[in-house]
């Protein structure tokens, strides 16, 4: 089944309802794993963009359905391994190859999982080696566990907690997992729930909720990379890697410039994709001081509030939660290239906008009850949707 839409105009976890306390200490301080390289941070993601000139307007595409499963809402790829490996939020990590979903799933959690629509099995990463699988899911009590797997051949064997956070409440459980282009593992956490942050989370350094967190997940059980930006900082977790976020649900980097995108769920009124310069850790991006670049709620921030790159207004247009994509650096779509493309899930638009003028944003067509995008080795672009379809993102004839 192909979907085909036709570049216009038009705006954009689960269920609007969708999308610290560690399981050990910590080891040493980490060293830089064999894939790390060295980067200098960027000030804006005009001065690292590449590709999405300004002008330029993006392609035709058409949204392929390439496989269909239950409640998709990650994906992974594999070092030498053509696999796409994809959740299933109700418990599953299935591994898909050329369109056809093998059988038997590679990991079996649905006995363990929670149900809540921001529960379930929520995010998977592949260490760079290929060698470890990571998931991120929360368990019958609502807790999140982030849980390693040796991996070889196909099977996933000798399980372990990397670490685990304790949920005040149901909702905002963050989820994503990936190794940066430092080789490190990233991990997102939502503010712990409720409404509003009533526990102050987000600008709270002594706790894992409402950040993204940096580690070696290599050790006893992680170690914590020298260089992260609080490890010096009495009270703060040295974990955390950059705060002030609600429900960063998706985050991605672009595979050339390395800058992080990431898309935090908003509360009342805006919904906002933040960028990070590559290496550039410790940003406060605002929540619950501001939601977007608007004030919520009286109060000083510690540092200075990193404004969003892109804002738009919640619940116009049936608009929802954001749901943050890639930059594109694929071949097969001339024209899309160094444009970042983004979502709602409820609104089922995805956008695409220059890396570089991410306000010159374009619709690209739509995707119902959008609930991830994927990335294969080529640098090309898939859409989850919740319904079950897998869409390949290609050039419309």
């Amino acid at each position: 089944m192909t979907i085909s839409y036709r570049t216009g105009l038009g705006l954009a976890l689960l269920s609007a309802a969708l999308v610290a306390c560690s399981s050990g200490t910590p080891t040493e301080a980490a060293s830089p794993p064999a894939v790390t390289s060295a980067a200098t941070p960027a000030a804006t993601p005009a001065d690292t963009a590449s590709g999405g000139s300004a002008g330029e307007t993006a392609p035709r595409v058409r949204f392929t359905e390439f496989a269909r499963l239950e409640k998709p809402v990650a994906m992974a790829v594999r070092k030498g391994d053509r696999t796409l490996y994809i959740v299933e939020q109700t418990g599953r990590l299935r591994a898909v190859t050329d369109g056809k979903v093998a059988q038997e799933p590679v990991v079996d959690l649905s006995a363990e999982v929670s149900g809540g629509n921001e529960q379930g099995l929520l995010g998977v990463a592949f260490h760079p080696g290929g060698d470890f699988l990571y998931l991120d899911w929360t368990d019958r009590d609502g807790h999140t566990h982030v849980t390693e797997w040796a991996f070889k051949d196909g099977k996933a064997t000798g399980r372990r907690d990397v670490l685990t956070q304790e949920q005040p409440y149901a909702n905002h459980n963050g989820g994503q997992l990936a190794f940066g282009p430092d080789g490190y593992l990233y991990i997102a956490f939502g503010d712990g729930g409720s409404g509003g942050d009533p526990q102050g989370n987000g600008q709270n350094l002594n706790t894992w909720l409402g950040k993204i967190l940096r580690i070696d997940p290599r050790g006893t059980p992680y170690k914590v990379p020298g260089d992260n930006p609080f490890v010096a900082t009495n009270g703060a977790k040295p974990e955390i890697w950059a705060y002030g976020l609600r429900n960063p649900w998706r985050f991605t980097f672009d595979s050339e410039t390395g800058n992080m995108w990431i898309g935090d769920v908003g509360q009342n009124a805006w919904e906002e994709v933040d960028v990070q310069p590559r290496g550039k850790g410790g940003q406060n991006y605002g929540w619950n001081i501001k939601e977007a670049t608007h004030r919520f709620r009286d109060g000083d921030a510690t540092g200075d509030l990193v404004d969003p790159v892109i804002e738009y207004p919640l619940h116009e247009g049936g608009n929802c939660s954001v749901i943050a994509g890639y930059v594109y650096r694929g071949k097969k779509i001339t024209g899309l290239e160094g444009r970042f493309l983004y979502g709602d899930f409820c609104a089922g638009w995805i956008r695409s906008a220059p890396a570089g003028e991410p306000e010159r944003a374009e619709n690209l067509g739509e995707v119902k009850q959008l609930s991830s995008f994927g990335q294969d080795h080529d640098g090309e672009l898939y859409a989850l949707s919740l319904d079950g379809p897998v869409y390949r993102i290609e050039v419309a004839p």
